[in-house]
């Protein structure tokens, strides 16, 4: 399968798509739904943890099961019909936005899934706004109709004002949230009616009755539904493929990830509007067409997946060319040969050798050591993809081992640690590793640095809390005259860049307006640098 037609054809049937909400929206219960209505599980509890455990295929990491929030983001790669489908789940929190800016990096649609009882809420804003960044096609769900919540339009109007999409329902609600009735399809007209299924274990039965018969049994649930859907064929609220394509508006669909209703309607939305794999450009703003020879980009790493094997995996996405097991590539940076003997693709933390993967691919590469996020790897003519920026930390802290003669097994934990990004780790030259200075975007990557530690290095460590409060890139004329100041502290960071930290935020909006030919550059806040 070398030739560009081969390849353009597995281009057009992949869909690459990543799911964020805020925790507890029903982010994993729907990625869960998506597996059994695919058919790659035959019953929803199958993935579920043992009673007491709040825990499904995605979530494996041991703290994410203690906790019932997803920490990393995973991939699941399953067919849909003539599909094939690579979802990346990722997590709700927003301590760990960056993880999932890495995730969007990689994906070329997004669903976002709303609590119809809450709305978008203030923490996880800037995940949402990190997605419009980036101009990606957003799939808007509105979950757990089923429950007493809001009114839609009030959460229509929300998304349109706080995200800046412009919201355009594909299905409406009949019924009120907590009097949920069915949905109407509005490019069709068709009224699906409500059902739900023993504790959502298997697909919900879709009974779809005409207009007369939904007017008789659902009374003035109806009446209320079609007036809505009046108003909105009045303000020209429609789907509409290429804004949605732009990232200026958001095809909307409802429904109850845990009563399955509204999922399969989901699932063939993916499939029908999300784009297929497009060409990307290289750092020179080439574009690196679907049929050229093999290149991807590493997203991704995560070490110790499998505890009884303590390997580490690469995932990177397939930007072009048709990848063989076994086949020659490079990593641009290094300029080393990656081995691809030992190459899969991931259900969760469940693994498989793959033989050949295409454009939109998610494929893991196992205890490739010299790689790094941002990576490209390539075969054929040289390409070097944007690397993934890291986001502008907001808290600080210092690490120390609490048993001493576990100093080793502590500096090969965080060394790995900081590769995967589960938070910055900046040294100071003097020190070493002795005592490194961490940096994050939330207080519970420290967390679950320290819990990974302890549990996978046999290195339990003290986190504590530092007083600096902004981090800014610099260089050494600038760092000569940052250590003359108060209040400043010289570190690097392991892609040896020299970064300044300030106790005092004010001081360094000071020297920025003061001193304006000192270099304090941002490191990265959501947005790229400019």
């Amino acid at each position: 399968m070398e030739n560009g037609a081969n390849i353009s054809e597995e281009a057009l049937r992949r869909r690459t798509f990543a799911i964020i909400s805020h925790p507890d929206a029903g982010k994993t219960s729907l990625t869960e739904k998506f597996l059994l209505y695919a058919g790659a599980i035959q019953d929803a509890g199958s993935v579920r943890a043992r009673a007491g455990q709040r825990s499904a295929t995605s979530d494996w990491m041991e703290m994410e099961r203690q906790r019932g929030i997803s920490i990393s983001s995973t991939v699941l790669q399953f067919p849909y019909g003539d599909h094939v489908f690579n979802l990346l789940d990722t997590p709700g929190h927003r301590d760990f936005s960056e993880d999932t800016y890495r995730v969007l990096a990689a994906v070329d649609a997004v669903i976002m899934v709303l609590d119809t009882a809450k709305g978008i809420e203030a923490q996880t804003l800037k995940l949402f706004n990190v997605c419009r960044s980036r101009n990606l096609p957003v799939l808007t769900f509105f979950n757990k109709f089923d429950r007493p919540g809001r009114d839609p339009l009030e959460l229509l109007d929300e998304v349109e004002q706080q995200i800046g999409l412009r919201a355009t329902p594909a299905t409406w609600p009949v019924g009120q949230p907590g009097d949920f009735r069915g949905t109407i399809d509005r490019r069709t007209g068709l009224f699906t009616k409500y059902t739900r299924t023993a504790r959502g274990a298997a697909e919900a039965p879709e009974e779809i009755i005409d207009a007369e018969r939904a007017a008789a049994e659902e009374g003035d649930a109806w009446k209320v539904a079609l007036d809505s859907c009046s108003l909105l064929d009045a303000i020209e609220a429609n789907v509409d493929l290429p804004s949605f394509l732009a990232g200026k508006s958001t095809p909307v669909f409802v429904g109850s990830a845990l009563t399955n209703f509204g999922v399969r309607a989901l699932l063939d939305a993916v499939a029908e509007l999300a784009p297929p794999p497009l060409p990307r450009f290289d750092i020179a703003e080439n574009e690196r067409v679907l049929e050229s020879p093999f290149s991807g980009f590493v997203f991704k790493i995560q070490a110790n997946m499998d505890p009884n094997h303590r390997d580490r995996l690469a995932f990177a996405r397939v930007c072009s060319g048709h990848f063989e097991r076994g086949m020659d590539i490079e990593c641009t940076r290094s300029g080393r040969a990656v081995g691809t003997k030992y190459v899969t693709t991931a259900f969760g933390n469940d693994r498989e050798t793959i033989e050949e993967a295409f454009p939109g691919d998610i494929i893991g590469l196992v205890n490739a050591g010299d790689l790094r996020i941002g990576d490209t790897i390539y075969a054929g003519k040289k390409v070097e993809f944007p690397g993934v920026p890291r986001f502008a930390p907001e808290v600080f802290a210092s690490a120390r081992p609490l048993d001493r003669s576990k100093i080793k097994q502590f500096r090969k934990g965080i060394e790995q640690l900081d590769q995967e990004g589960v938070v910055q780790v900046l040294r100071d030259l003097d020190f070493g590793d002795t005592e490194p200075v961490l940096a994050a975007v939330g207080v519970l990557q420290f967390e679950v640095f320290a819990y990974r530690l302890s549990s996978e290095f046999s290195a339990p460590t003290e986190i504590i809390s530092s007083p600096y409060q902004a981090m800014r890139i610099t260089d050494k004329a600038s760092a000569d005259r940052l250590r003359q100041i108060g209040g400043i502290r010289i570190l690097y960071r392991s892609d040896n860049e020299m970064v300044a930290l300030f106790e005092n935020k004010y001081r360094l909006q000071r020297l920025e307006k003061d001193e304006p030919e000192l270099t304090l550059k941002l490191v990265f806040d959501g947005q790229p640098d400019s």
